[in-house]
């Protein structure tokens, strides 16, 4: 599932492309990728429209346009957003096309039709639940620390929970987990403020790094540009079931925490 570090270089590689750019036409292979308004109403309100910025809200991603609506995209589990600036035949699942000016398509794949485009005024009707950016200057040692003070739900679940922070997925969670020496089943209230400010700084260093290296195509996510992320190359646990822990050599083991299959060194990281 595309997460904070690859929705972040989408957003970080369509902006080129599309910025400043007129919506010349929709091209729609399932309906069902709209959500909202109708499709009719779709249409009509954002073909015409300049695209003024692009922005990212936890795993969202959030296009302004010059009318004053916003296109919100959520690739879901296995969408991607793949940029083409010729008359390329579009790529197998493709379920929609964004025309621009100067012959440049975007294309949503997603081969499962999970992903979602709504086109609203307001982006809070659809991201204001979401939990603090843990990248930005206020997410702090202190907050996490507060947040998970009463939570006596798995440290693995909290992360995952996109109100309680936003943007982490599991493989992510994982990571940042296994570089804390935190077991992911712990309760949230159990960890020590050592452990809180170990946590807090482990899940930053692992998202920016990941980030740096153009996210995890560990499935179906690619780049606008059609290459692969590479952060999957440096993941220690995450997806590593059958591998060894880079540390001890002890196996990882997967376990499922609230329905998420989770990946953990036993030894380096004790219940």
């Amino acid at each position: 599932m595309p997460e904070l570090p690859e929705v972040e270089t989408v957003k970080n590689e369509l902006l080129p492309y599309i910025s400043g750019r007129c919506v010349t036409g929709i091209t729609l292979f399932w309906e069902g990728i709209v959500r909202q308004p109708s499709v009719k109403e779709f249409r009509s309100r954002i073909i015409g429209q300049k695209i003024t910025d692009i922005a990212r809200r936890g795993k969202y991603l959030i296009i302004s346009l010059s009318s004053s609506d916003l296109l919100i995209i959520h690739l879901k589990m296995t969408g991607s957003l793949l940029v083409s600036q010729d008359s390329s035949e579009p790529p197998k699942y493709t379920r929609a096309i964004i025309h621009l000016d100067k012959d440049t398509n975007i294309f949503l794949r997603d081969p499962r039709k999970f992903g979602i485009m709504r086109l609203v005024k307001d982006k809070d009707s659809i991201v204001g639940k979401l939990g603090p950016e843990p990248l930005e200057a206020d997410f702090t040692p202190q907050l996490l620390s507060h947040r998970l003070a009463k939570r006596t739900a798995p440290i693995k679940a909290l992360l995952c929970d996109q109100v309680f922070i936003a943007g982490i997925g599991s493989m992510y969670a994982d990571e940042a987990l296994f570089a804390a020496r935190v077991h992911p089943l712990r309760a949230g209230k159990s960890l020590s403020q050592g452990e809180v400010e170990r946590l807090h700084s482990t899940i930053r260093q692992i998202l920016w790094s990941a980030i740096s290296n153009k996210g995890a195509s560990v499935n179906t996510y690619f780049r606008p540009d059609g290459t692969l992320g590479t952060a999957h190359f440096e993941f220690k646990v995450a997806h590593g079931r059958g591998k060894f822990c880079p540390n001890c050599g002890t196996s990882i083991e997967r376990i499922v925490v609230r329905n998420r299959g989770s990946y953990f060194c036993p030894k380096c990281q004790p219940p």
